[in-house]
């Protein structure tokens, strides 16, 4: 290869209006996806920043996610769901649909508390999230939510999550290490982790994004993914686990929530068994297709109620 991988994903920013346009491969139908026998998957981890702009995350050190790059599949054009701000995307990432569908539409929302009602709700009020469907169709999974922004879990029915775990927006390396703990008591077992960081976003707000401090917030986020990695690894459980990295929007100056590029468009990586590595994704991508994916991995059909799409160029 004549430029690095990281020099490919920065041409690919450069051309991310071109390549949004690509043609997009159309959905195949969950049928279609039962008779192709691959293997479902063993664990799948979500590893996720809050407030990472494509170009903070290009223009930062961190090869750690950069290793992810390399080993997997990568958005940089995905579009989050408006408004660009954070529980209505991470909702929409967990769930499958977007504010339109769910009912999350601010960062206020409680199940007691909101403007829309969501389509559909399962008992206690909430709409069905990915922890539900896998807790209901795959026997024996094992789910874990761990976070750092308090209102992040509102969205979500706790009941359907086996460990969590809540820490203040400077401790979040603890998270990871409750994450650790809990993958090497379960290893043998199928596994869905979500795995959040605000301190990024934090920072962005405080010293505006894209400053020198947003840029080093990401590289000490990058720093415990690595550490994630090699438990992983040490534990040799790398091969088998699918990971994901994400995040729910951009930012301009010291906020967001906004439709302009910088806040609307974000990384988007997945890696591990039948994903292609190194390649680039070019068909359209967004928030609400993260949990679809999720699902597809460990070959459970996604509710009727969501609207998400698996991007199916990742496969092998």
């Amino acid at each position: 290869m004549d430029i690095s991988r990281r020099d490919f994903f920065k041409k690919s920013l450069i051309a991310g209006a071109g390549a949004a346009a690509a043609t997009m491969v159309g959905p195949l139908a969950f049928e279609a996806a039962a008779k192709s026998k691959k293997k479902a998957a063993k664990r799948v981890i979500i590893m996720t920043f809050d407030g990472i702009r494509v170009d903070g995350l290009l223009q930062a050190h961190t090869p750690n996610i950069d290793k992810l790059m390399d080993e997997g599949s990568v958005s940089l054009t995905t579009r989050d769901v408006m408004p660009s701000v954070t529980l209505p995307n991470y909702t929409s990432h967990l769930t499958g649909a977007g504010p339109e569908v769910h009912g999350v539409a601010d960062n206020s929302w409680t199940v007691n508390k909101y403007k829309l009602q969501p389509v559909e709700s399962d008992a206690d009020g909430y709409f069905p999230s990915v922890f539900k469907v896998l807790k209901e169709k795959v026997q024996g999974i094992k789910t874990a939510y761990y976070w750092n922004w308090k209102p992040l879990i509102n969205a979500m029915n706790p009941k359907y999550m086996d460990d969590k775990m809540s820490a203040d927006d400077e401790e979040y390396p603890a998270l990871y290490d409750q994450a650790m703990k809990y993958i090497r008591r379960h290893k043998k077992d199928k596994m869905f982790m979500f795995l959040y960081n605000v301190h990024t976003d934090h920072v962005g707000h405080t010293s505006s994004w894209m400053s020198p401090e947003y840029i080093k917030s990401i590289e000490e986020g990058d720093v415990q993914v690595g550490r994630m990695i090699d438990f992983l690894k040490k534990e040799g459980l790398y091969e088998e686990t699918h990971i994901m990295f994400i995040t729910d929007h951009g930012g301009v100056g010291f906020g967001h929530g906004g439709v302009s590029h910088e806040e609307m468009i974000v990384p988007w990586i997945i890696k591990g068994p039948g994903i292609k590595k190194g390649f680039s994704i070019t068909e359209p991508n967004n928030t609400v297709n993260t949990a679809s994916t999720v699902l597809r991995l460990f070959g459970v059909e996604q509710p009727l109620c969501w609207t998400g799409e698996v991007p199916e160029s990742i496969f092998l």
